[in-house]
């Protein structure tokens, strides 16, 4: 079956239903967390922060919110990278789905440092919130254009430093690669389906500066990274 990369797909993933619940969503988040810090998602998202942060007094604190946050596996690499760095980090995961933050805590108990969020980004509530840094790990793909824009000028209305994006590249090989990880990681069927839905929902380059054009952001940069993926990092000074 050919495999159509030229624009984004806007086919619905299973992981959207944020009623989802159950063992078979904590089996997908938890393979997640694992293959993309396997694979170095996790060192791309660090690495932008690592930029945003570079000019700040040590004793600073900085929060950092991290959008569609998973089973917290970002927050807490980022709270082990502040402890071993001597930074004052406030580490905010926030999703929509209340399965998943439960999960999320439930992991994260020996770090008094994060803190989670069962809230939807586009209400008023989130908007209204202020904060350093925010977060997007595998997370911008899940909406459309027009929210992708939407929420972007939110996102920089909100942050005092800047935004990390690090989502997937729309990638015939990409495509194909992952489904050999289906097979050597025994990925469950909601897990393999929503991956390749993931990746067909992913991001060009000119898709990305498309958006900074439209958003007329001027201190950015979008970089490629492995493993098939965008770092898309927006200063907000």
């Amino acid at each position: 079956m050919p495999v159509n990369t030229r624009t984004r797909s806007d086919e619905p993933e299973l992981m959207d239903d944020f009623a989802l619940e159950g063992e078979v969503l904590r089996d997908a988040l938890d393979k997640i967390a694992s293959i993309n810090k396997l694979l170095g998602g996790n060192k791309v998202t660090l690495d932008g922060v690592k930029t945003l942060i570079n000019s700040q007094k040590k004793e600073a604190e900085i929060s950092i919110v991290d959008v569609g946050c998973g089973n917290g596996d970002m927050l807490r690499t980022l709270a082990d990278y502040g402890v071993k760095n001597n930074l004052k980090l406030n580490l905010i995961g926030v999703d929509a789905n209340a399965f998943t933050i439960r999960h999320a805590e439930g992991l994260s108990t020996g770090y008094d440092n994060i803190n989670y969020d069962c809230v939807d980004v586009f209400s008023d509530a989130f908007k209204a919130k202020d904060f350093d840094i925010i977060l997007c790990t595998l997370t911008l793909h899940h909406f459309k254009d027009s929210e992708i824009l939407n929420l972007m000028e939110s996102f920089r209305q909100q942050t005092k430093l800047g935004i990390v994006i690090n989502d997937l590249h729309r990638s015939k090989l990409a495509y194909h690669l992952f489904n050999a990880i289906c097979f050597i990681f025994r990925l469950n069927e909601m897990s393999r389906k929503d991956g390749l839905v993931s990746i067909l929902r992913g991001f060009k380059k000119t898709d990305l500066q498309q958006y900074s054009t439209a958003l007329k952001f001027n201190n950015f940069t979008i970089r490629w990274r492995w493993a098939f993926r965008y770092q898309w990092i927006i200063k907000s000074i």
